[in-house]
């Protein structure tokens, strides 16, 4: 007897089951791709119209979900440096040269006389400007007072040629100058009006040296006019100087007193 073979035979709704539970599961995930894909875009496109703040990050612009959010405040600005106050005016005055003058005396003993005199000698070309600020201190790098020695005279033509030529030596050091640096016993604030006495110290320059000299200063002021006089010592080596040797004069003194009278009218810069 042959042997039996057995034949198995599926239903076709099985095969069309299977068939149709696959593909709407295919579908699905397809479709649930296309979602996030277009969930991010949306969410990027939202993030960039969303306008940004002044001084904010793209990152807080942007914070999704769990993100702690920019602050809107703006930025605060830092003020401006304060402007510096102005420079206080300062009190120009000018030199009058016809009524200022500078005097020097030296004690002699000459020939034929029993007692010593002064040898006077004195000029007005007088010249310069003093600068003071309003707490009475000098502006010592605009202020100077220039002597032109060739104007000085004395009552002897004689004695004033020799000192000219070999005690001054004008030729080639035309000119005494000083420097006013330092007043001390000013008052201040400068009074528009009235007397005061102080010390001014300052370079002075005779025949090229240069030494710092001290005078004692009476001053009075009457608004936009100034008046001083002002008295120093020095000696003649203290510049150099050639102390005078003539027939005539036995003997002089060490000893030069120096004055000067200043006249001076306010101006404006």
């Amino acid at each position: 007897m042959p042997p039996t073979t057995t034949v198995t035979i599926r239903p076709a709704t099985s095969l069309r089951l299977r068939r149709r539970v696959v593909v709407p599961l295919a579908v699905l995930a397809l479709s649930v791709a296309c979602g996030q894909g277009q969930d991010s875009q949306i969410t990027g496109a939202a993030a960039s119209a969303v306008p940004r703040q002044p001084g904010s990050s793209p990152v807080a612009q942007s914070a999704g979900s769990g993100a702690v959010p920019a602050s809107s405040a703006p930025t605060p600005v830092p003020s401006p440096p304060a402007a510096p106050a102005p420079a206080a005016s300062v009190l120009r005055f000018q030199l009058v040269p016809s009524q200022s003058s500078a005097t020097f005396r030296v004690r002699e003993q000459l020939a034929g006389q029993e007692l010593p005199n002064d040898a006077v000698g004195t000029t007005n070309a007088v010249s310069g400007q003093i600068i003071l600020r309003p707490d009475g201190s000098l502006v010592a790098e605009e202020s100077k007072i220039i002597v032109d020695m060739r104007q000085l005279q004395t009552d002897n033509s004689r004695r004033d040629g020799f000192i000219k030529s070999n005690t001054l030596a004008t030729d080639q050091f035309p000119t005494a100058e000083f420097v006013p640096a330092q007043a001390t016993g000013m008052p201040s604030p400068l009074p528009a009006s009235g007397e005061y006495t102080f010390k001014l110290t300052g370079p002075m320059t005779i025949r090229g040296v240069q030494k710092a000299v001290t005078w004692d200063v009476t001053a009075r002021r009457e608004g936009a006019n100034l008046s001083a006089t002002a008295t120093t010592s020095l000696k003649f080596g203290d510049f150099n100087l050639v102390q005078p040797r003539v027939p005539l004069v036995l003997s002089i003194t060490d000893d030069i007193r120096l004055e000067v009278n200043l006249v001076a009218a306010q101006v404006t810069a």
